[in-house]
């Protein structure tokens, strides 16, 4: 650490993150301890630090002080292979036997190359994804392609809102947005759920408060499993009415496979607002490198998002936009997604019941995903390794709420939810004692 102004310090600070001297999870000096060995006000050490952290760098925990956060955006994430004979349910991937072959996609692309200054967005990919949205109640007459959720939902951050702007998320949330808030310079602030999703009074506090943008995930939340039912939605938009100039963004990363089992669509909470979007990645239901996504929005959003893309990155792939539109426009494409959904809403049910007939609180009512409360995450993580299970730790997706493990249910087998289940409650099981005389 070294520096004599906030900017300096905080930039040597990242320096040790990028060169890898400062790891995650690694503390910082207390803001006087610094303020000594730097020859500085604490004033400016405070200053550098609220630097780091707005910029996603550092995170303040209470007594544990100023740490490295767990993914700060400097650093690459590598997963290291499993060893061998370990069952991997920490990666969050939708089964590969659920998703369509891409072999007739491929076969039906275009070869003739496409050029500068034509269409941005395929007409087909457009109609079926309008089709679909319609479907669902979600106003489709404004709509873009990007380059998947989290690159739809950081150009619509960025199409409205500001440096220093305070955004409302879902705590526990998926890593990206969290990652988003720090990269992009917004202040989250966490909004507790259940597995019905956001608490309404929570997220009317944080409108209180003064939030300009709220991100919210209607169903198959990641990485809880919430979703919205329809006493939640009506809650949640009485909420909103009360300030209808905030930015309301939907993350629909699962689409059509998400569940719950017993419900069909998405219950939206962006109809007549000023300000919104809803965003439909293809990820989950048609597969992960097909990095694409539909944004629907308010026609401003939506025109500000695509004059963007046209400055950068100019448009997603016309081969891209031809394989999903494809796939999704396919007449097999509805059996298939029903095939899934149904598939993954037996795993996900079966392993919670197991986990609740041990005593296990468990919440996953869409999705992929099963999210377990546990005392100690580290150590309830290493012991699942050495009984052949590999899971996710909750700390990434946590900023408020308690730890927690992310056990993607999609992966199962068919028996290992009882197995997984027995596993884990032996390990959380109270060790016996022995006194002697």
């Amino acid at each position: 650490m070294s520096g004599s102004t906030a900017r300096e310090i905080a930039a040597s600070i990242e320096t040790g993150i990028r060169q890898g001297h400062l790891n995650p999870g690694d503390g910082l000096p207390t803001v006087r301890a610094a303020a000594a060995v730097l020859r500085v006000s604490p004033v400016t050490v405070a200053s550098a630090y609220r630097l780091l952290k707005t910029r996603g760098f550092v995170s303040a925990d209470g007594r544990r002080g100023t740490r490295i956060t767990q993914a700060p955006a400097l650093t690459l994430r590598h997963s290291a292979p499993l060893p061998e004979g370990v069952r991997d349910l920490a990666q969050g991937n939708p089964d590969p036997d659920l998703l369509p072959s891409l072999a007739g996609a491929l076969e039906a692309v275009d070869p003739a190359p496409s050029l500068y200054g034509e269409y941005a967005n395929l007409p087909e990919l457009i109609e079926v994804a309008r089709l679909d949205l319609v479907a669902d109640g979600i106003d489709a007459s404004s709509l873009a392609v990007v380059g998947g959720a989290a690159d739809g939902m950081e150009r619509v951050l960025g199409a409205n809102l500001r440096p220093g702007d305070k955004v409302a998320i879902e705590d526990p949330s998926f890593t990206r947005v969290i990652d988003l808030m720090g990269a992009m310079g917004f202040t989250p602030l966490p909004i507790a759920i259940d597995e019905f999703g956001m608490l309404p009074g929570a997220l009317g506090g944080a409108l209180d408060t003064g939030a300009n943008a709220v991100i919210i995930t209607p169903r198959a939340q990641n990485p809880t499993g919430a979703a919205l039912d329809a006493n939640r939605s009506k809650q949640l938009l009485a909420v909103l009415a009360m300030r209808p100039d905030v930015l309301v963004i939907e993350d629909d990363h699962a689409g059509p496979v998400a569940g719950p089992s017993e419900e069909a669509g998405v219950l939206t909470l962006c109809a007549d607002r000023l300000r919104w979007s809803t965003i439909r990645s293809v990820s989950k239901f048609l597969g992960p490198d097909l990095r694409l996504a539909v944004l629907a929005g308010d026609p401003v959003t939506v025109a500000r998002v695509d004059g963007r893309q046209r400055i950068g990155t100019g448009w997603v792939s016309h081969i891209l936009q031809q394989i999903v539109a494809h796939l999704w426009s396919d007449p097999k494409a509805p059996q298939l997604f029903a095939r899934a959904k149904a598939s993954y809403s037996s795993r996900r049910e079966s392993l919670v019941d197991e986990l609740m007939k041990r005593a296990i609180a468990a919440t996953g009512r869409s999705g992929l995903n099963v999210w377990i409360e546990v005392a100690e995450e580290a150590e309830t993580v290493r012991a699942l390794m050495q009984r052949g299970w590999a899971v996710a730790p909750g700390e990434r997706y946590r900023m408020e709420s308690r730890p927690a493990l992310r056990v993607t249910s999609a992966a199962l087998r068919e028996g290992e939810a009882e197995t997984f289940a027995e596993d884990l409650a032996a390990i959380l099981r109270p060790q016996a004692r022995t006194y002697s005389a």
